[in-house]
């Protein structure tokens, strides 16, 4: 029974699509982590809790196949800003979001950040190059 199990998370995470705009945050590749630890012993795994195992999968099954967008349809794909999904799927990109970080910081920390060394090594340079410029 397992083995079945196994199949078919397979079979959904090769069917879930991978968002290469949002790198580190999205969820087809958070979902082929979480089933890669799951079964690390793949067809030969044994479940723990067989019921949660197949509750999972029908929920994830669910949102691939959008069964909630058939069950409740919107009658206008915008929201309350009027916004479109692209506008969207552009705004929510790891990208912009990087981009809106660096707005965001005060002239403060930008200034930090910018002549503040990075690691360790780096300080320790830096601490090393200060002793030994000639004091005038």
């Amino acid at each position: 029974m397992a083995a079945s199990r196994y199949r078919r998370f397979l079979k959904l995470c090769e069917e879930w699509p991978v968002d290469e705009t949002k790198r580190g945050r999205d969820l087809g590749t958070y979902l082929r982590q979480r089933v890669a630890q799951a079964f690390r012993e793949g067809e030969n795994t044994q479940i723990a809790e067989p019921e949660a195992c197949d509750q999972m999968y029908e929920s994830l099954a669910r949102l691939h196949s959008n069964y909630y967008k058939h069950k409740y349809p919107r009658p206008r794909d915008t929201s309350f800003s009027g916004l479109s999904v692209e506008e969207y799927k552009l705004i929510l990109s790891t990208d912009t979001l990087e981009e809106f970080k660096d707005i965001n910081k005060g002239i403060w920390k930008k200034l930090q950040e910018k002549f503040s060394p990075r690691s360790p090594e780096e300080k320790h340079k830096a601490w090393a190059q200060s002793l030994s410029r000639p004091r005038t």
